[in-house]
């Protein structure tokens, strides 16, 4: 392991890790049986619509399909001679003086040129069923009319490759008649507890001892980036068995989290177990929480992070350097999350000398405002107060003093 002895800048830090991402292969799907498994993957190829959008004129109203020449003096009574319905394919052949009843999405008549609403005709008071409607007002040809090709043509790009496919972007894709779609593999992740301190949430705690929460944190932040199968081991903290278990998940997935044991101390198994790892580098990041950071590519494969076991610290960690990563691996055209500003409703003290990363919560009104959800003398290990938080407030180093109404670059994970 290489041992970084300066303090190093997260973007930096992130940096390095992200050159060494490797994007998981593309897999072609065909969508046939339903796109509902889609859901969430990353596109490996653009995407084009096979026709266009619109596939055919079709009526943006109930009504009658007129030829609009025919009421250019209405008030007119036109003789009705039918109904198209959605979804039918009939197309009537119109003489001067005929229309015919038309619903919404329905294809126009070839002779038609215009839709005249409902409302706008007898019908409205009389009902459908009359063989003669009178037309009250004129309308131009056109006249709620969907023109085929007005919202896509045939071979329009849908989607790029890169994008995630949400719940819009695949009903925009079986509109425009996908059958296959390449996507990114989701990677396989694997997320290692080590801790003597700590037990099964529920368990009677003896002195010492502590809930472990890490496993359910890091499971949470996976599903929430889009990643629902991790793989969760515990491990006891003993050097063989730690090894043991890193190269076993090494080799069967593509990214091992673990938390904890990543400090100089002496009984920090993973710090000392990653030490043998040639490709793995450690650093001490300037930030607060979660300066001590082990990360790189393991001998047998993965990619591993090896973060702080203070969950606020583990979880600044996942937000800055992990899920980035991820990201990449699944070829997202962006892998950070979009910052924004906030004004400090209240003041507090920040980090000198390292980026403060520090819970917040939100305030709405005319203005974006946020809020420590933690003390921010002890950020780390507050998971108490960490619940509450809606996203983080980054405060740069070289800040000592956040005063109300200072502007704060925030990420937010929450609405």
């Amino acid at each position: 392991m290489n041992t970084g002895n300066e303090p190093v800048d997260f973007e930096v830090h992130r940096e390095q890790l992200l050159s060494q991402v490797l994007p998981l292969a593309p897999q072609r799907i065909e969508v046939a049986g339903g796109f509902s498994t889609l859901h969430g993957a990353v596109l490996a190829e653009d995407v084009t619509s096979s026709h266009p959008l619109p596939l055919w004129d079709n009526s943006a109203m109930d009504g009658y399909a007129v030829r609009s020449a025919d009421i250019a003096d209405a008030p007119k009574s036109l003789q009705v001679i039918g109904e198209v319905p959605a979804g039918s394919g009939w197309d009537p052949a119109l003489k001067p003086g005929q229309c015919v009843k038309i619903m919404t999405g329905a294809p126009i008549p070839t002779d038609a040129d215009a839709v005249v609403r409902i409302e706008d005709t007898s019908a409205a008071v009389d009902g459908w069923d009359a063989s003669t409607v009178q037309i009250n007002v004129q309308v131009p040809a056109g006249k709620d009319i969907r023109r085929s090709g007005e919202d896509k043509n045939a071979g329009d790009l849908m989607a790029y490759a890169g994008e995630q496919l949400t719940a819009a972007r695949l009903s925009a894709l079986a509109a425009a008649g996908a059958s296959t779609l390449t996507v990114r593999t989701m990677p396989k992740v694997a997320v290692l507890i080590t801790g003597a301190e700590l037990r099964t949430p529920g368990d009677q705690l003896s002195r010492g001892q502590i809930p472990e929460t890490n496993s359910l944190l890091m499971a949470g932040l996976l599903a929430e980036s889009g990643i629902q199968a991790a793989t969760v081991v515990h491990c006891v903290d003993d050097i063989e068995a730690v090894r043991e278990q890193l190269d076993l998940l090494g080799s069967t997935h593509d990214v091992v989290l673990s938390t904890g044991g990543v400090g100089p101390g002496a009984y920090d198994v993973m710090r000392q177990v990653l030490e043998a790892e040639p490709a793995v580098q450690a650093a001490r990041v300037k930030i607060r929480p979660g300066q001590p950071q082990c990360a790189g590519r393991l001998e047998a494969g993965a990619m591993v992070f090896a973060l702080p076991g203070n969950p606020v610290s583990a979880a600044v960690s996942f937000e800055l350097f992990v899920r980035p990563c991820l990201r990449s691996m699944q070829g997202h055209r962006e892998v950070l999350r979009p910052t924004l500003r906030a004004i400090a409703a209240v003041g507090w003290k920040a980090a000198a000398g390292r980026m403060q990363v520090i819970p917040v919560v939100f305030e709405h009104g005319d203005q974006l405002r946020c809020a420590p959800a933690v003390q921010a003398q002890c950020i780390s290990h507050s998971v108490g107060g960490f619940g509450a938080a809606q996203g983080y407030g980054l405060i740069p180093a070289g800040i000592n003093q956040v005063n109300p109404g200072d502007e704060v670059e925030v990420l937010r994970m929450l609405p």
